[in-house]
C-alpha cells in the first residue's frame, strides 16, 4: 500500500483560478452584450461633438451594432463589428461602415492604447445626393459617382500622422457658377490624390491620363480650405485664357471654411 496522503481536490490556489476565470469570463460576456444604446445614455453627456452630428439612435450591443447619425442635415447610418483584441499590442480591431442614401464607406479600424489608430476604407460617393451642400459651398456640380478606391489615415496623439488616398470619377457633364450664370462642359476621368501637409490634409486634382494638377485643395484642422485652380482647368472646360498664360499657371484661388456655417 502507498503512503501518499490523499490530497483536496479543490486547493486554495485552484480555487482562486477558478474563481478568476470566471469573473474573466463574466466581464467578457458583459461587454459582448452590454446594450450599445445604454452606453451610449452614459457617455453622451461627456462627448462632444461638432454642431452639424447629432446621433439620433444607437443600437446593437458594443461587440456589434448600429448607430443612426444626422451630419450636415444627412442621415448617415453608422455599423461596426469588434473583433479580437490584442493584449499584446493594447489594440482593439473593427470592422465598420457608413451608408448614406445613396454613397457608402467602409474598411477597417484599429484603435491603439493611448490615443492612437488607423482606418483603411474605400467606398463610392453619388455626388447628387450632395448637390444642396455643394451649391452652397460655390463648388462645380459633376454627374455620376466618385469611387474611393483607397483612403488611408494613422493618428498618434491626437493628430494626424499619414493620410493618403485615392479617389476616381469617370468623367462626364461638370457645371459650375459663373458670373451670376452656369458654366458647363464635358470633362474627361478625373483622379484625386490625398496626402498629409503640416496642419492639415491636400487634394491634388487631375485628368486621369495628364500629368501636372488642374486643381488643388488644402484643407487645414480650424475647418479652412484653400483652392487652387490651374489653367489645365480652363483648358479642360474649353474656357478661353491667354495664350501667355502656362498651364501650371494659377488662374483662380478661394479661401473659404470647408462646411458652410462651420462645425
Amino acid at each position: 500500500m502507498s503512503d501518499a496522503k490523499p490530497t483536496r481536490f479543490f486547493r486554495l490556489g485552484k480555487l482562486m483560478g477558478l474563481l478568476l476565470l470566471g469573473l474573466v469570463t463574466y466581464l467578457v460576456a458583459l461587454v459582448i452584450w452590454v446594450p450599445a444604446g445604454w452606453l451610449w445614455q452614459q457617455a453622451s453627456g461627456h462627448v462632444r461633438l461638432p454642431s452639424q452630428v447629432s446621433v439620433r439612435q444607437v443600437s446593437g450591443t458594443l461587440w456589434e451594432g448600429a448607430a443612426g447619425l444626422e451630419v450636415l442635415g444627412y442621415p448617415v447610418r453608422v455599423t461596426w463589428g469588434l473583433g479580437a483584441p490584442s493584449l499584446t499590442g493594447l489594440s482593439l480591431p473593427l470592422e465598420v461602415r457608413l451608408d448614406s442614401v445613396r454613397s457608402h464607406l467602409e474598411g477597417h479600424l484599429t484603435l491603439t492604447w493611448p490615443g492612437a489608430g488607423s482606418l483603411d476604407a474605400r467606398g463610392r460617393v453619388d455626388v447628387a445626393e450632395f448637390e444642396d451642400l455643394i451649391r452652397r459651398s460655390g463648388g462645380a456640380m459633376i454627374e455620376g459617382a466618385v469611387d474611393v478606391e483607397r483612403l488611408h489615415l494613422v493618428w498618434r496623439d491626437r493628430s494626424l500622422s499619414e493620410a493618403d488616398g485615392l479617389a476616381r470619377w469617370g468623367g462626364g457633364r461638370v457645371t459650375w457658377p459663373m458670373a451670376g450664370q452656369v458654366g458647363a462642359a464635358d470633362f474627361p476621368p478625373m483622379l484625386a490624390e490625398m496626402t498629409r501637409r503640416p496642419g492639415g490634409v491636400s487634394l491634388s486634382v487631375r485628368a486621369a491620363e495628364a500629368p501636372g494638377p488642374a486643381a488643388d485643395v488644402q484643407v487645414s484642422w480650424d475647418g479652412m480650405m484653400d483652392i487652387r485652380v490651374y489653367k489645365r482647368m480652363v483648358d479642360l472646360a474649353g474656357q478661353p485664357w491667354s495664350d501667355a498664360a502656362r498651364p501650371s499657371d494659377v488662374v483662380f484661388r478661394v479661401r473659404q471654411p470647408l462646411v458652410p456655417g462651420g462645425l
